[in-house]
């Protein structure tokens, strides 16, 4: 195959030992892994401007594009460099060479910016981890002071890193690993309230202080996450008092300490760490601060490629109609067609023109990714020579094996509370597609690649009261639950529509952060009614809600629809603030409220009776293809007859088929509007 010599130049700014990189669809270009990603080297007469020829295939199409990292040194000797992605182009359609010429110069202009339009984002965690500290009052405040002295004393607190290796000399900083890892351990802090967030910043020289309704967050990417002394500075707010003499930092009381080993140590990547607070001039403890810690790893046994990225991509249309469970929940009144959360549910669904359906994941015994509402299922034992009365006992799903819950003759949770055993009396036999507890693989694989997924990542949450979803205070590690089912989606969605939500926020925190292809909703049910409160401020309402979404920069919220009808402004504001509002709720069963909502502009729709009120239909998607075909082949026609009559030549087929798809399933699967 003949070659061209192919020259790229690009112009950016970058930091300390930072450099600008491109990946392709080419071999030359590594394939769209950053592993084998090429490194640009610097202009010598500008600093910001940077180069490198390559050898691509000659007359074929590759794309291509920038991003911003560092490349570490392995920590074997003959092992892969370690690519840190910091920042990335993320344009829906890449960057576009097809060389015909021996030689070829490409001035690509301003990293990021592509065909007139800035657009890049944040990279995800490709072999460092990200270590989350908070300070809230939730539960109650985090600090308890107990020394009488500081009893009525208001705190600024600071995080400081320490614990690292002595420095190297600057003239051996580009030899040593350890220099690297040290070089992108990197500190930065978020503030989030009803009133509005700041997002990843550095801290004043003496800290914040603590509000009551405030999340402070604190955010350490490191390379060394098991390594590192986090030390949790104490600063009086009023510096007149307890001034010692010629202090650096006046006001400086104490110091709590924590050892991020400890994380490794206890086993778990979330959680609750007490730490005292000692005097700085005394062995004495001035109180306890309580920290909520988070523990942010890479997703492991599989790479993230860069040939696209939803992640903040959105195609505004008319309101999406989402089924709820499929065609809907079996317990909705007056639904009780078709079992909830099972293939057929979801054919159902798709068959009446709904354009995502909506369905909880979480993870049997044996880490099969599974496709069930509840935390806890309800199972049976029938009473010896009694043919008619049975006992039900609950069962949390994640004690449950996948084969196990397949054997299952099971009730939904509530006939405990009754004498509905509808579920448990029905024939012994169930055809395939109605059997519940049907594995994320087999939904793939069974819907129709046209129909989206809205993919609720089932977590335990925890009540203002101190219980706990389905009695279960504990739950499986976060990372590695989520690694199974990410690693189920990545491989398997193929030019699915995906949209991820949870109810849990560090979920969402984690989703956004381990992957770089789709996008997540935060659900809250905001102030309810309906249901109890929740622990976390960051759930309470859905303004705090927004500002969470906003500080770490997923899609959107998906709001409750109880109080979105008492303050229907919060759908522009939301919008107006760049995110995507779905809604969900029984209130949504109501065709009145839907009405009302699609009105204000909803992003999407989540409700139970999609096969009531639709009969079978394309859904939007469909529609949108169709459309497309026939401006395609109306073009076409205009192009190659003046007759009336007319027919497409056999070798425009491909040429058609290939632009339907481009422009449908790959066209919008879920930025900020567009």
């Amino acid at each position: 195959m003949e070659t061209t010599q192919v020259t790229l130049a690009v112009r950016g700014e970058t930091s300390p030992g930072e450099v600008i990189a491109v990946a392709g669809s080419c071999e030359a270009l590594g394939n769209w892994s950053h592993q084998k990603a090429v490194i640009l080297h610097p202009d010598g007469n500008d600093g910001n401007t940077w180069t490198k020829t390559i050898t691509v295939p000659k007359g074929v199409v590759s794309k291509y594009r920038y991003f911003k990292g560092f490349f570490l040194q392995s920590k074997s000797a003959d092992g892969p460099s370690q690519v840190t992605v910091n920042m990335w182009e993320t344009h829906h359609q890449p960057r576009v060479m097809s060389p015909t010429a021996s030689h070829l110069n490409i001035d690509d202009g301003q990293f990021g910016i592509h065909d007139g339009v800035n657009c890049v984002d944040s990279g995800w965690l490709t072999c460092q981890t990200e270590i989350r500290l908070r300070l809230h009052y939730s539960k109650m405040s985090p600090v308890s002071i107990t020394k009488k002295k500081f009893k009525k004393s208001r705190f600024r607190i600071k995080l400081t890193l320490e614990g690292f290796e002595e420095e190297e000399d600057d003239e051996d900083i580009e030899l040593s690993p350890s220099s690297w890892h040290k070089m992108i351990s990197t500190l930065e802090t978020s503030m989030i309230s009803a009133n509005g967030y700041k997002s990843r910043h550095s801290q004043p020289e003496c800290g914040y202080a603590l509000e009551p309704s405030q999340w402070t967050e604190y955010s350490i990417h490191t390379m060394d996450p098991d390594n590192l002394e986090l030390n949790f500075e104490f600063f009086e707010e009023d510096m007149g008092e307890h001034v010692v003499q010629g202090d650096t930092h006046p006001g400086h009381v104490g110091t709590a300490c924590l050892l991020s080993s400890s994380f490794l140590e206890n086993g778990k990547d979330n959680g609750v760490a007490t730490l005292p607070i000692m005097g700085r001039n005394s062995r004495q403890t001035l109180g306890k601060v309580r920290v909520d810690y988070l523990v942010i790893r890479p997703i492991q046994g599989l790479q993230c490629d860069m040939s696209s990225s939803f992640t903040k991509y959105w195609k505004k249309r008319s309101t999406l109609d989402v089924g709820h469970r499929g065609a809907g929940s079996t317990h909705a009144a007056k639904h009780h067609r078709v079992r909830e959360n099972t293939i057929a549910s979801f054919k159902s669904a798709a068959k009446h023109g709904a354009a995502y359906v909506e369905f909880d994941v979480h993870l049997s015994k044996d880490a099969v990714p599974i496709v069930y509402h509840d935390l806890t299922c309800c199972i049976s034992t029938k009473k010896k020579n009694d043919k008619t009365s049975l006992e039900l006992i609950e069962v949390p799903v994640k004690d449950l094996t996948f084969d196990q819950l397949q054997l299952l003759k099971l009730a939904h949770v509530t006939a405990m509370k009754g004498s509905d055993h509808k579920d448990l009396m029905d024939d012994e036999e169930e055809v395939d597609e109605h059997q519940p507890f049907p594995s994320l693989s087999q939904i793939f694989q069974a819907v129709p690649e046209h129909v989206g997924f809205n993919i609720e990542l089932k977590w335990i949450c925890q009540m203002k009261d101190g219980s706990w979803d389905g009695n279960l205070s504990s739950y499986f590690n976060m990372n590695t639950f989520l690694d199974v089912v990410l690693s189920c989606v990545l491989q398997k969605g193929g030019k699915r529509r995906i949209v991820f939500s949870c109810f849990d926020p560090d979920i969402c925190t984690m989703v956004r952060h381990k992957q770089n292809k789709y996008p997540i909703l935060f659900l809250t049910q905001g102030i309810s009614d309906r249901y109890p409160e929740l622990m976390d401020i960051r759930c309470q309402t859905t303004q705090i809600a927004m500002s969470f979404a906003q500080s770490e920069n997923i899609l959107g919220i998906s709001a409750h629809t109880e109080e979105l009808l008492k303050n229907l402004s919060y759908i522009e504001e939301a919008q107006a603030k760049g995110l995507v509002v779905f809604s969900w709720g029984d209130d949504n069963n109501d065709h009145q409220t839907r009405r009302k909502l699609r009105e204000q502009g909803i992003d999407g729709l989540i409700y139970d009776r999609i096969c009531e009120d639709q009969g079978e239909q394309p859904n939007i998607f469909q529609v949108e293809e169709q459309h497309s075909l026939q401006e395609v082949i109306t073009e076409e026609t205009l192009k190659s007859s003046s007759c009336s009559c007319y027919s497409i030549p056999c070798s425009m087929a491909p040429c058609i088929a290939s632009k339907t798809r481009a422009g449908s399933a790959e066209s919008d699967s879920g930025l900020s509007s567009s």
